[in-house]
C-alpha cells in the first residue's frame, strides 16, 4: 500500500512523523494530522497522511497504470500463475494493484482488506472499482483476515504499511504461518518490503521459515522495495523453463514488461535469491 520516505520506529519515526505532519498543514491547512489526504500535481494523484509518506499516486489520466515499479514488480507472480483465480490482498491505499487486477485477471475473484475506514472513504477519487460479484473491499484487520478466512487464495498480496511502516502485526512468524495456510496447494504470497528499515532481511527470514524456504527476492527498478514471493507447493520447481512459458502469453493481455521480469527473476533464482534472506 506504500512507497514511503519511510521512517524508522522509535523517536526518530516520531519526529519525522511530527515533522511531516506539521508540512502537511503547511501546504494544505485543512488537512488533519494522522488522516489521509489528496494531492494532485502534473495529472498525477497522490495519498499521502503527512507530508514526508507518500502512500499511492495515480495517473489521472490512466488510473489503472501501475505508476510505482514496486507494484509492476509485485506483478511478477504471474510468471508462476498466469491465470488466479482467488486473489487476495491486505492494504488498499489508492487501489493501483487492486485496479490492475480487476482490469487485467477478469477471471479472478478479489477481496481486499483495508484496516483504515479513512483510506476506504477515498475509492471513488481513486478510481477503485464498486464492489460487485467479483470485487470486494472490506474494512479490517489483515492478520485477523488471513488467520479466519475459510476461503483458500491462489494468491496473497502483503502490502500493508502505514506511516509508520510496517505493522508488527503484518509481519510476526505467526502472520506469515497463517499466510501458509491461506492459501491453496499451488498458492502463492507476494510481499513488499522495504530494505532501508534494518528488518526487511529478518521478515525475509520468517517468510522463509514459513515457506520452508521456497522464496525468492527482487528488488524494484528504482526504489528500496524488495519483493518477496513465496510458494506453498513442496513440488513447485522455479525453473528459468516455468518462468519463461508464460511471458509470451501475459505479453499479449498485459501492458507490464514480463520479459524483462522474467529475466529479473531468473538472475535473482541463479545468483542464489532462494537463501539471500539472512539479515544484513
Amino acid at each position: 500500500m506504500a512507497r514511503k520516505n519511510k521512517r524508522s520506529k522509535g523517536l526518530t519515526g516520531t519526529l519525522c512523523q511530527k515533522l511531516g505532519q506539521l508540512l502537511a498543514l503547511s501546504s494544505d491547512p485543512q488537512a488533519e494530522p494522522g488522516k489521509p489526504y489528496l494531492l494532485e500535481n502534473d495529472g498525477m494523484l497522490s495519498l499521502q497522511f503527512d507530508a514526508l509518506c507518500l502512500q499511492s499516486e495515480m495517473n489521472i489520466d490512466d488510473p489503472d497504470q501501475l505508476v510505482f515499479s514496486y507494484t509492476r514488480a509485485m506483478m511478477s507472480f504471474l510468471l508462476f500463475e498466469p491465470s488466479p483465480k482467488r486473489i487476495a490482498m491486505i492494504g488498499l491505499g489508492g487501489g493501483s494493484l487492486a485496479k490492475y487486477c480487476y482490469r487485467y485477471l477478469p477471471g479472478a475473484e478479489i477481496a481486499v482488506v483495508e484496516i483504515n475506514p479513512d483510506v476506504i472513504a477515498l475509492r471513488n477519487e481513486f478510481a477503485i472499482p464498486a464492489d460487485d460479484a467479483r470485487f470486494k473491499v472490506l474494512l479490517g484487520d489483515g492478520a485477523i483476515f488471513v488467520k479466519e478466512s475459510s476461503d483458500l487464495f491462489d494468491v496473497l498480496m502483503v502490502d500493508g504499511f502505514d506511516t509508520t511502516g510496517l505493522p508488527d502485526e503484518l509481519c510476526s512468524q505467526q502472520f506469515y504461518d497463517d499466510c501458509f495456510a491461506s492459501l491453496a496447494d499451488d498458492g502463492i504470497m507476494v510481499a513488499n518490503l522495504w530494505s532501508t528499515d534494518g528488518l526487511h532481511g529478518a521478515l525475509a527470514s520468517r517468510i522463509e521459515t514459513s515457506f520452508a524456504g521456497r522464496i525468492v527476492m527482487v528488488n524494484a527498478d528504482d526504489s528500496p522495495n524488495k519483493i518477496v514471493l513465496a510458494f506453498k507447493n513442496s513440488g513447485l520447481t522455479l525453473s528459468p523453463a516455468r518462468i519463461k512459458q508464460h511471458v509470451n502469453a501475459l505479453a499479449q493481455s498485459h501492458p507490464l514488461n514480463f520479459q524483462a521480469k522474467s529475466k529479473k527473476l531468473i538472475a535473482a533464482l541463479a545468483a542464489g535469491a532462494m537463501h539471500s534472506a539472512a539479515p544484513e
